[in-house]
């Protein structure tokens, strides 16, 4: 099984970083508003960065070192991935 960190940029501009084992499958029910409380209301949403991971423990660590970035850190670590295209 995979794990996956991923960021969101909502639809007000901000980020949201979370940690999932099914991209797709979180990615779909956080736009349909079923998801964090966070995005709830801040759509669209779009998925602008992702990671995986083999296990579980390294994709938490991952996620809490992404969210303690600074807004200008994590727009540089997006501008370097690949363009995520759903």
């Amino acid at each position: 099984m995979n794990h996956y960190v991923y960021i969101l940029k909502c639809g007000d501009g901000t980020y949201y970083t979370g940690y999932t084992n099914s991209l797709l499958r979180r990615y779909f029910k956080q736009c349909a508003g079923k998801g964090a409380k966070y995005t709830k209301g801040r759509g669209p949403l779009d998925l602008v960065y992702f990671e995986m991971y083999d296990t579980k423990s390294e994709a938490m660590k991952r996620e809490y070192a992404i969210k303690q970035l600074k807004r200008k850190q994590k727009e540089a670590l997006i501008k370097k991935a690949e363009i995520v295209d759903l």
